[in-house]
């Protein structure tokens, strides 16, 4: 098995600048629109498998999502899609962007999926609560309900709400 090690941002500049390095964005696509970079390869981790082995690889593959964090929690995944060398980009996108190179970003893009699903939840969790209190407490059902999905969802790492967003026309 590859090993996997992280990568500054100005080493990774340097790599893909001498040919020697692909860079792939392993986000999703309501991520990616808000910011991403310009050369990167865009294989969401979903698809990755299935992306990436089909086809040899000669180059360095190097991964990025927003800060790091994902692209080191799926390391092992990563290192088995056929790379000869495998590097996450340390601190992400963030960091890319921190050391001045080069991003960009689609301003008609929608907000991501996880910020939309904050953004439901917690202003239905605030109905519940207002409609609770001001015109009956079955309401507080609702809260409850949320409070529960999200519970679910941090249990398991699978949100059906996230899912049900994700099919609306302006996610896709």
């Amino acid at each position: 098995m590859v090993e996997v090690q992280e990568i500054k941002a100005s080493e990774a500049r340097r790599w893909l600048d001498e040919g020697r390095a692909e860079l792939i964005d392993i986000r999703d696509p309501g991520e990616r629109g808000q910011m991403r970079i310009p050369e990167a390869r865009w294989i969401p981790l979903t698809g990755l498998e299935a992306g990436l082995k089909a086809e040899p690889h000669q180059k360095i593959g190097i991964f990025h999502c927003r800060s790091g964090r994902r692209t080191l929690v799926h390391a092992d995944k990563l290192a088995t899609v056929g790379y000869p060398e495998t590097y996450v980009l340390e601190g992400g996108i963030m960091a890319w962007k921190k050391a001045g190179y080069p991003v960009a970003s689609d301003s008609g893009a929608p907000i991501e999926i996880m910020r939309q699903v904050q953004i439901v939840a917690g202003s239905l969790v605030l109905l519940g609560v207002i409609l609770g209190v001001w015109a009956h407490p079955g309401f507080f059902g609702l809260s409850a309900f949320i409070g529960a999905g999200l519970l679910f969802s941090g249990a398991t790492g699978s949100c059906g709400m996230a899912m049900m967003l994700a099919k609306l026309p302006f996610n896709r």
